[in-house]
């Protein structure tokens, strides 16, 4: 069993342990986080090991790394979730968005030299996000409590049940050997979170509760996805304080 799959694990087993045992500790007027005390610890626990680990690797990565580079590596990664992409479009019924994330994967790895420059945007291909918790939402599957998972950061549960698809479908799930793979994702993080250094600056500036801002962000966005864009109204209701 690999790391990836026993971590997951364990994070699934995290999950139901604190449904069954802290779902009584719901905020008054919040149904979308009965789980705020025990995320409330994780969401420090995670922004800890980033001050303390992430966000500095994060830093010299991107002071070491020519700018072009760096877009190849972003470009290339970006480039293999579009296999994740068309899959999800597939199962959401989206048949024509499918057919041009194909053509943009497609495009992106020959011409675009396996990903590494992002050709087909020039062809009017933009770039989709489509995953299996949105493939579940779009199915009817209701997004449950807002949970921050170990690491991986904030989720709800929908989203944390999506991880299992998500995993099986990323093409590094099946590079072997895993001295190969496991720099590859390594790489993929901290090229990830580097992305994000200057997207932090507003959060620091906007947010009186860092938890709170994070947490509605992220439920609003995952909601504004599974619908394309456009929620019902009446939907935002859980969001409120």
């Amino acid at each position: 069993m690999n790391k990836a799959t026993t971590f997951f694990k364990i994070s699934l087993v995290t999950t139901i342990l604190f449904l069954t045992g802290c779902a009584t500790t719901q905020h008054q007027g919040d149904v979308s986080d009965p789980l705020e005390g025990y995320n409330r610890v994780m969401h420090s626990f995670n922004d800890t090991v980033d001050k303390a680990v992430l966000k500095p690797v994060a830093r010299g990565y991107d002071f070491i790394m020519p700018a072009p580079a760096s877009k190849g590596v972003s470009n290339f990664f970006s480039n293999l979730n579009d296999i994740t992409v068309i899959i999800n479009d597939v199962l959401q019924l989206k048949f024509m968005q499918a057919f041009d994330d194909t053509s943009r994967f497609a495009i992106n790895s020959t011409l675009g030299i396996v990903g590494l420059m992002d050709v087909a945007s020039d062809f009017g291909y933009r770039k989709n996000n489509e995953d299996y918790g949105q493939t579940l939402g779009a199915w009817g599957v209701p997004p449950g409590p807002y949970l921050v998972l170990p690491i991986l950061g904030p989720r709800d549960i929908r989203d944390t049940v999506g991880l299992v698809g998500d995993y099986y479908t990323d093409p590094m799930t099946y590079v072997k050997p895993s001295i190969t793979r496991d720099p590859a994702r390594i790489l993929w993080a901290i090229d990830s979170r580097a992305n994000l250094l200057k997207a932090e600056k507003v959060l620091d500036a906007a947010a009186i509760d860092e938890y709170f801002y994070v947490r509605d962000a992220y439920l609003q966005r995952r909601q504004n996805l599974v619908y394309d864009g456009n929620p019902p109204e009446e939907e935002f209701d859980v969001f409120s304080e």
